[in-house]
């Protein structure tokens, strides 16, 4: 009975655990920003910041699919047989607060990095995740 409990514990605090990872930036180049001016990069980085302390909201999306296709198996009354399938689908969008987070903090970090390139003084704050 215990190793019960212990072993739900432990699930619930992996899974619980999983959940509160922290976001890590997706790769964004430096390269799109190195036209701006140093001040242009400040404002930039800047907005961004003001974007990811205001709320991240993920651009909304919804997705339906319908599928026509032929398909075969094993039947009930023994045999196999070759027969239509309709399949319905509501897709879900890969783009959640977290994914639009971590795109955020990618077009942070290539502001940083354009900036260091170019040699301009940036005033980088803490990210509020």
């Amino acid at each position: 009975m215990k190793t019960m409990y212990l072993s739900l514990l432990l699930g619930s605090t992996l899974l619980l655990g999983a959940c509160a990872t922290t976001v890590k930036p997706t790769y964004v180049s430096p390269t799109q920003y190195q036209a701006l001016s140093c001040q242009q990069l400040q404002s930039e980085y800047n907005r961004i910041q003001q974007y990811i302390d205001s709320g991240v909201q993920p651009p909304k999306r919804s997705g339906v699919g319908v599928g026509v296709g032929i398909g075969g198996g094993w039947g009930s009354h023994g045999g196999w047989g070759i027969g239509p399938s309709v399949s319905v689908n509501m897709g879900q969008s890969s783009n959640t607060k977290k994914t639009e987070l971590a795109r955020l903090l990618g077009e942070q970090e290539a502001v940083v990095q354009a900036a260091q390139f170019k040699n301009c003084p940036i005033i980088v704050r803490n990210k509020a995740q």
